[in-house]
C-alpha cells in the first residue's frame, strides 16, 4: 500500500493524545510525544490486543492487558510478555494535517 491516509487534523493530536485511522484492516495508532509524532500499528505482539490507550511513559506505551511495553519510536518490544516488535509506520504532517500509511 502506497496512498497515505487522513489520521486528523494536527490541531486535533496534542502533546500526550493519539488517534487511531485504519490503512485498509492495519490500524495505525499515531502518538503525539511532546510534539513529536510516532506511529505504530495499533497491536501488541503478545495477543493481538490494541496499545492505544494504554499508559505511556516517555517514548514507552504500556499494553493495557497484558503489560507489555513497547518503544513508540521504533516499535521494538521492551519486555514480556510481548518479544517480537510491532510494526513501525511513517507519519507526515501536510497542510496542517496528520497523515501515515501502512509501507511494508
Amino acid at each position: 500500500m502506497n496512498d497515505w491516509i487522513r489520521v486528523c487534523a494536527l490541531n486535533e493530536l496534542l502533546p500526550g493524545e493519539f488517534q487511531v485511522a485504519y490503512d485498509g484492516d492495519t490500524a495505525i495508532a499515531v502518538f503525539n510525544v511532546d510534539g513529536e509524532l510516532y506511529a505504530l500499528e495499533d497491536v501488541c505482539t503478545h495477543d493481538g490486543g490494541e496499545l492505544a490507550g494504554g499508559p505511556i511513559e516517555g517514548f514507552e506505551i504500556e499494553c493495557p492487558r497484558h503489560g507489555a511495553r513497547f518503544d513508540l519510536r521504533t516499535g521494538e518490544a521492551l519486555c514480556a510478555p510481548a518479544y517480537l516488535p510491532t510494526a513501525k509506520f511513517p507519519v507526515k504532517i501536510e497542510d496542517g494535517m496528520v497523515w501515515t500509511r501502512d509501507d511494508r
